[in-house]
């Protein structure tokens, strides 16, 4: 079994959208009730590339999932806090594929003079159910990010209403006189 880490490239975008529908169309994972075109994937893809790292992870050849950085916020004093998505082939959880591309966007995030990561993740308001369960936190907690806060019935989809956690990593030193992050590394 060859598993590779790399970075995505626009010619991905029809597999990750495949990918991601599914968490559209049959999870509370992702709020968007709509699944994006192609067009507008490509378009998500082209502007984080230009700043942060877009990174995709075959095993055998076949793409199985993909994680990338975000702006947190977008003001320029969060310049060293950015925010991570990932997303796996909804067959393909649980088997060390999010822990690989999650270290390699760490990696590289590090590279870039980035100190805080943060996630937002959808939280079940109540018992687990068929559309959302707490295995993102989880998986998270697992890599080391710890809750940073919570806000309540802030999504609504499938007729209920989901919370959602932000959790938070510190991967730097933060110091009084802090170099710039270099972007598009």
């Amino acid at each position: 079994m060859s598993i590779i880490v790399r970075d995505a490239e626009l010619e991905d975008a029809e597999r990750l959208l495949e990918i991601y529908s599914y968490y559209v169309e049959k999870t509370a994972i992702s709020f968007e009730y709509d699944v994006p075109s192609l067009f507008e994937f490509q378009n998500r893809m082209r502007n984080i590339k230009s700043k942060y790292p877009y990174l995709a992870v075959e095993e055998d050849g076949v793409l199985l999932g993909y994680a990338y950085a975000g702006a947190f916020v977008g003001r320029a004093a969060y310049g060293w806090a950015c925010e991570l998505t990932i997303y796996l082939d909804h067959t393909a959880l649980k088997c060390g594929l999010g822990r690989r591309l999650y270290e390699a966007l760490e990696d590289r995030l590090k590279k870039m003079g980035i100190l805080n990561l943060y996630a937002c993740i959808g939280y079940p308001g109540g018992e687990e159910d068929e559309y959302l369960n707490k295995n993102s936190a989880d998986f998270h907690a697992h890599l080391g990010f710890a809750k940073a806060g919570e806000f309540y019935k802030c999504g609504y989809k499938f007729g209920r209403w989901y919370n959602m956690v932000w959790m938070e990593k510190i991967i730097g030193k933060h110091h009084g006189d802090q170099e710039p992050v270099k972007f598009g590394l």
